[in-house]
């Protein structure tokens, strides 16, 4: 999460330079609810130690309204078609999320 949260600072960096103000948090979709959670919990946990300085830096993008960090449905997680085996019919509907269609298909 660390890494997306670094890129998408460095899209907001660039979309600052080119002359446009991004006014909203940017969106880093996340489809695992404890990540999320551990995200904006301040409590530290035994078990989540190792994460600890990646928390504290995601911690702070989200008080700083920088970004945010909504949950999405795996159903509706666009990155396992790149990550995952996943059916037909999820194929599918991603390829169409996207806009990726049959080029050779009539219009």
């Amino acid at each position: 999460m660390a890494h997306g949260v670094c890129g998408l600072l460095w899209i907001r960096r660039l979309l600052t330079e080119l002359g446009f103000n991004p006014e909203k948090p940017m969106e880093l979709q996340c489809d695992n609810k404890s990540a999320i959670d551990i995200a904006h919990n301040p409590v530290q946990y035994n078990q989540t130690k190792h994460v600890e300085v990646d928390r504290h830096f995601i911690k702070e993008k989200l008080e700083k309204k920088i970004i945010c960090l909504p949950f999405v449905r795996s159903e509706d997680q666009l990155a396992d078609i790149l990550t995952k085996a996943v059916c037909g019919r999820v194929f599918h509907d991603s390829l169409t999320k996207l806009g990726i269609g049959d080029i050779y298909a009539p219009t």
